[in-house]
């Protein structure tokens, strides 16, 4: 509003000026017109200057009324009166020295303003007097002055209608963001699946809407994962601990053999192992999560070896599983390239670690190392059981085990693909799973 009363200011002045302009031009030049032409109406005798048909002029003006009287008076070099026109009575124009070479200005004659022009009488070069020829300014100022008004009053009321269209306006267009506002002043952790209403036109508020709810989509799946995973996690950990008391409370309600005993303990040795193993892949997983703990293993990417010596040290650590199942394995490392220790660890373990999990007995583990334009490509490649198509897109989630029951056999909790999956985003590695069931299933990671 400020500005466009400014703006409106500087227009209403510019167009009161250039109307003042104009009417001051229009008069200067009538002014100007009359002052030549009775310039060749006067005559010199020594000193002394005179209009030459005073009489005839006097006699005109007795006949004729006059809407715009021109008033004509003569001075000589020193700005004393030689002769006027009739029309002036016992009154005289003002005399200016300053204004002895001509020019326009604003003057008063008997309380009312006039305009008036002086230029001077030349007579062989030399100045011997001067013409002064003067109208009347009140039309030409009733004018103004009302059209001053009218301006003022037009911009006063341009301004106050201006002002209250726009709160209109701006109301209406503020609906939807009150509306944004409300829904998501509404929103809490218990509605999440709570939309904000897209406009009807798909402008900067549709974009907004939009997004909005974008977000909170992303915030309803996230919270919803953190849920399964809280409740996926109280499921793993709760199996193994009623394993053990299941045991030991067998234990204590009578007296049993050493080997009972020492069959008992080992069991339950076994699930603190398995308690053990959670919790820590649980703790891996929330580091891997934090950004701020990430970074702290920056240090790690740091420490790097030649990938066929991370390979051949994983594969030594599942030296026993790949005998006991007789798995051949078929390595084609085409390159030595380094990769980070820490991250790189990560994930090559957890996948060459399902693809014997899941292998068949006295099939092949394939494991192809080579380098690429987009980078180092590790390809692993089991002939196991492969994974449904449908289970695919669920893979990286925590604790998903595809067909889980049909192999009660094979141990495993469901977070060694999350923390590959994790580790690879941490390096901004890229990892893809491809599966055919009862065919067998093939990781690839880019580093």
């Amino acid at each position: 509003m400020i500005a466009t009363a400014v703006i409106m200011a500087v227009v209403f002045g510019i167009v009161f000026f250039v109307v003042q302009e104009t009417v001051y031009q229009n008069l200067d030049s009538d002014l100007t017109y009359e002052a030549e032409k009775h310039t060749d109406e006067i005559k010199m005798l020594g000193d002394s200057i005179q209009f030459i048909n005073k009489a005839e002029w006097a006699e005109i003006e007795h006949r004729e009324i006059q809407v715009n009287p021109v008033f004509i008076q003569l001075f000589d070099k020193n700005g004393n009166l030689m002769d006027k026109s009739p029309n002036l009575n016992e009154d005289e124009l003002p005399f200016r020295k300053q204004e002895q070479f001509g020019g326009y200005f604003n003057e008063n004659l008997n309380k009312q303003a006039i305009r008036q022009i002086q230029i001077p009488i030349e007579q062989n070069g030399k100045i011997k007097g001067y013409v002064v020829a003067a109208m009347s300014l009140e039309s030409s100022n009733m004018v103004l002055l009302k059209l001053r008004h009218v301006l003022i009053i037009s911009y006063l009321l341009l301004l106050a209608g201006l002002y209250f269209i726009s709160r209109y306006l701006a109301g209406r267009s503020i609906i939807p963001i009150r509306n944004i506002i409300e829904t998501t002043n509404r929103i809490t952790k218990n509605n999440l699946n709570e939309r904000v209403n897209l406009p009807d036109h798909r402008d900067e508020l549709f974009d907004l809407s939009s997004s909005i709810n974008e977000l909170l989509q992303r915030i309803e799946n996230a919270i919803e994962k953190e849920r399964q995973f809280t409740s996926d996690a109280s499921h793993e950990l709760r199996t193994p601990l009623a394993s053990l008391r299941g045991t030991l409370e067998v234990l204590i309600r009578k007296p049993r053999e050493q080997y009972v005993y020492e069959e008992k303990i080992r069991h339950s040795l076994s699930e603190i192992d398995r308690m053990t193993t959670i919790i820590e892949q649980l703790l891996l997983l929330a580091r891997l999560d934090s950004k701020l703990n990430t970074s702290a293993f920056v240090s790690n990417k740091a420490i790097s070896l030649p990938v066929s010596i991370l390979i051949d040290e994983i594969l030594s650590r599942h030296k026993q599983e790949i005998s006991a199942k007789k798995i051949a394995l078929d390595l084609s490392l085409e390159a030595e390239a380094m990769v980070p220790k820490y991250y790189a660890n990560l994930i090559l373990d957890n996948i060459i670690n399902n693809a014997i999990k899941y292998s068949n007995k006295n099939s092949k583990l394939h494991i192809i190392v080579k380098i690429e334009p987009k980078g180092i490509v590790v390809i692993i490649k089991d002939e196991g059981l492969g994974i449904k198509k449908e289970d695919l897109e669920k893979l990286f989630h925590p604790f998903f085990r595809s067909d889980a029951l049909n192999h009660k056999e094979i141990f495993g909790n469901g977070l060694g693909l999350s923390i590959a999956k994790k580790a690879a985003d941490a390096m901004n590695a890229k990892l893809v799973v491809e599966s055919e069931l009862g065919v067998g299933t093939t990781a690839t990671v880019t580093f």
